[in-house]
């Protein structure tokens, strides 16, 4: 059985995948769903948009690389690890990678137009990947404890579970502001840069360039930078590539060679390199994995 959201749609490639459903549930004509499965699979590669709002919580195991990027920006790349919860609002699509997963999780969906009270501000809030709340786990957690005991809450217990998620959700996207806006960029600034890096993308792009065009000194723009986006100047560039060439591997027909050269590697073993680095395999095997028809 392959893996796929209860909710929405999108594109989903896998390798080697695994998908067990433990519990599923939905209430009040489906505003809210619970989903509770184990997923494993070698490398999987999702792009998805659901009308409804996710909460996952990450029960057992994980992943040895998760990236996920949202209108072009990372926003998160690291590991899943067991406690980890990620909300997405309905209608956000994101784009995920995955390498060696193993793991079970639970999702809850809330539908926007369900009026539950504690989530009306949650289609303002950004994607949040691999947080930390322990108040969100236990709700989530309990939910599962009963689903897993045969026995299915009413309404009006998992719409009062809902809020409070939904309540804790926001707080934990205030925490987030609060630490990020220390020492960032501001949004201004950071538009800047990333409008150069991509007119320079195959070109030799220099901290002191990005530097300059931030109009800050160059150690405090790094400092900053990696605040903003959780990764330095050098490896946000190497990952911008990166994404645009699996993009250009899965859509056109150019040459790895011509590639390399269009995002600005010194060589085709450099590219090369750096995309095996990144992404576990080589350009030619992703193609092959990844490409329509293959």
């Amino acid at each position: 059985m392959s893996f796929k959201p209860l909710l929405g749609d999108g594109r989903i490639r896998s390798q080697e995948e695994r998908s067990e459903p433990l519990q599923t549930a939905s209430w009040a004509g489906s505003s809210i769903v619970f989903d509770n499965r184990r997923w494993a699979c070698r490398e999987a590669e999702l792009r998805w948009t659901a009308p409804h709002h996710l909460v996952v919580l990450t029960e057992e195991g994980g992943t040895s690389q998760t990236s996920i990027r949202h209108e072009a920006k990372s926003v998160y790349d690291g590991q899943d690890r067991p406690g980890a919860l990620t909300f997405v609002p309905a209608g956000a699509e994101r784009f995920g990678f995955y390498r060696n997963v193993d793991l079970t999780y639970s999702a809850l969906w809330i539908d926007p137009d369900a009026r539950i009270s504690g989530c009306e501000s949650l289609g303002d809030l950004p994607i949040l990947v691999n947080k930390k709340d322990p108040v969100i786990a236990t709700l989530v957690g309990s939910l599962h404890d009963e689903m897993a005991l045969g026995h299915k809450p009413d309404t009006a217990y998992v719409e009062h579970l809902a809020a409070l998620v939904g309540l804790r959700v926001a707080t934990l996207n205030k925490e987030h502001n609060s630490v990020q806006g220390h020492g960032c960029l501001s949004r201004r600034a950071l538009g800047r840069v990333r409008d150069y890096i991509e007119a320079h993308m195959n070109s030799d792009i220099s901290l002191s360039a990005l530097a300059a065009v931030a109009d800050m000194a160059v150690d405090s723009f790094a400092r900053r930078f990696k605040a903003t986006t959780g990764l330095a100047p050098y490896a946000y560039v190497i990952e911008e590539r990166v994404w645009r060439a699996e993009t250009l591997l899965r859509e056109t027909g150019l040459s790895i060679g011509t590639i390399a050269f269009r995002l600005g590697f010194s060589s085709q073993s450099h590219f090369t390199t750096t995309f095996r680095r990144l992404r576990g395999m080589t350009p030619r095997v992703y193609r092959m994995h990844f490409s329509p028809g293959s």
